[in-house]
């Protein structure tokens, strides 16, 4: 639909015209309908839980009891496993933090949004020395902002393949 259409579309829902919404989720953004009290998520599985947090929050926001539905048709046992953290914790950034220990932070270099990275000397539970790792970096780098110095060349040089492989992994 084109944008106007779009926002007609939802005026009509919030003035009560439309009694059915479908859509994808770009609409969620948007809603602010506090008579809407159902809403049906397709393939809930797909969904990361902050935003599936965020789509319930679009329901029961007036005086009626609502109800928020997840479908999915064939969750693996992660899903089955986030699925039920989205109906027990109702706390945004709970959800996220545990989102976060079940799919993992995804790729640094790279465009993969889930599953864990491809560390080599720590774990995402190691915050001290991952902090530790990140102000030693920041160090670095405002100190030879452009790996001149013979003892970063080694750096230098695997930096530049990792770069070179996410700029192909991102143009194929």
């Amino acid at each position: 639909m084109l944008g106007k259409d779009k926002d007609l579309a939802m005026q009509r829902f919030h003035e009560g015209e439309i009694k059915i919404l479908v859509s994808t989720p770009v609409v969620e953004v948007g809603i602010d309908v506090p008579n809407a009290t159902v809403m049906l998520i397709e393939s809930a599985d797909r969904f990361g839980l902050s935003q599936l947090h965020q789509f319930r929050g679009r329901v029961g926001r007036g005086k009626e009891q609502s109800y928020c539905m997840l479908l999915s048709e064939n969750p693996s046992e992660i899903s089955k496993k986030r699925l039920d953290l989205i109906e027990r914790i109702h706390n945004g950034f709970v959800l996220a933090d545990e989102d976060l220990k079940l799919r993992g932070p995804g790729e640094f270099f790279g465009t993969r949004q889930s599953g864990i990275p491809d560390l080599k000397m720590a774990r995402l539970s190691d915050i001290a020395l991952l902090e530790l790792a990140r102000s030693e970096a920041i160090k670095l780098f405002h100190d030879d902002p452009k790996l001149k110095n013979p003892a970063n060349t080694r750096l230098s040089e695997e930096l530049a393949k990792v770069w070179k492989k996410s700029t192909t992994t991102e143009l194929s």
